[in-house]
């Protein structure tokens, strides 16, 4: 398969999304506007707003050599998984898997949590913080080579990726309260998701999951929501503009790099706790 055909089959879902997307946001901020607890700040939605436009931009021009990769480990491997409903089933799971296990190192250790940061810098919660994507973002692909070397065709799986991407988005709101216990048993909700985004002790690094909360019942992660969460990072933001939000941690890192006096010392700097 040629990158131009990988393009004509892979269907764009976040294009065909965007209308709805925009939709829930404006019924949202209808929704809440007069309430002084939990309405849209306008510098916190025009940060997240901005940190979406630019990692739609990055996005684009990382595209090329993400097909290219990931084409080149699916012809790598010397078997190939058939097209069939299956393959769909493991490719979703097990991008669901990887998405977890990026998430919790990049809530462990520093440098990939300078990749993530920025999504968690708002002290709001509500559908425009989910276009707080890290420009960053993308070194973190090394966590997904495991289901590129599968053996599952790259449709498939960047198919699973862009689906496990949009669920993200509606679990970002504070609106919906609990849902079914058998739902919430088995997906994450926005009950589960208030929880990872508040810094309160008892949900700090909790909750990991991308579609399946799964993950962290088996994983020992799992915290239910039983307090308000209060929302943000530990060392609040100084600032609101989309550079700061997206490099500070990046220039602190280096900040401290530059101070160390051993290689020891480094290595504890960028891959110790955040």
């Amino acid at each position: 398969m040629t990158p131009q055909q990988f393009e004509q089959d892979l269907q764009p879902l976040l294009l065909y999304a965007a209308p709805l997307i925009f939709v829930c946001i404006l019924l949202e901020y209808w929704s809440i506007k007069h309430d002084h607890g939990h309405h849209y700040d306008p510098d916190d939605l025009k940060a997240s707003v901005g940190i979406g436009l630019g990692s739609l931009i990055i996005n684009g021009i990382f595209k090329a050599f993400i097909v290219g990769l990931s084409l080149f480990c699916y012809e790598l491997v010397p078997w190939h998984l058939p097209n069939t409903w299956w393959s769909w089933v493991l490719a979703y799971l097990g991008i669901d898997l990887c998405n977890y296990f990026a998430h919790y190192i990049a809530h462990k250790q520093r440098i990939w949590w300078a990749t993530h940061v920025t999504h968690h810098s708002s002290e709001h919660f509500n559908l425009a913080t989910s276009f707080r994507n890290s420009w960053t973002q993308h070194i973190k692909i090394i966590f997904f080579l495991p289901v590129w070397l599968s053996g599952i065709h790259p449709v498939i799986t960047f198919t699973c990726y862009q689906i496990d991407l949009l669920y993200q988005f509606w679990i970002h709101t504070e609106l919906i309260h609990k849902l079914p216990r058998w739902f919430e048993f088995i997906f994450v909700t926005p009950s589960h998701h208030r929880v990872h985004h508040g810094k309160n002790e008892l949900y700090m690094d909790k909750n990991f999951g991308t579609t399946f909360i799964l993950w962290d019942r088996l994983f020992g992660t799992f915290q239910e929501e039983t307090e308000p969460p209060v929302y943000g990072i530990t060392k609040p933001v100084e600032s609101q503009n989309v550079v700061y939000l997206n490099f500070h941690e990046w220039r602190d890192i280096v900040r401290d790099v530059r101070r160390a006096k051993s290689i020891r010392e480094i290595a504890g700097m960028l891959f110790g706790p955040p």
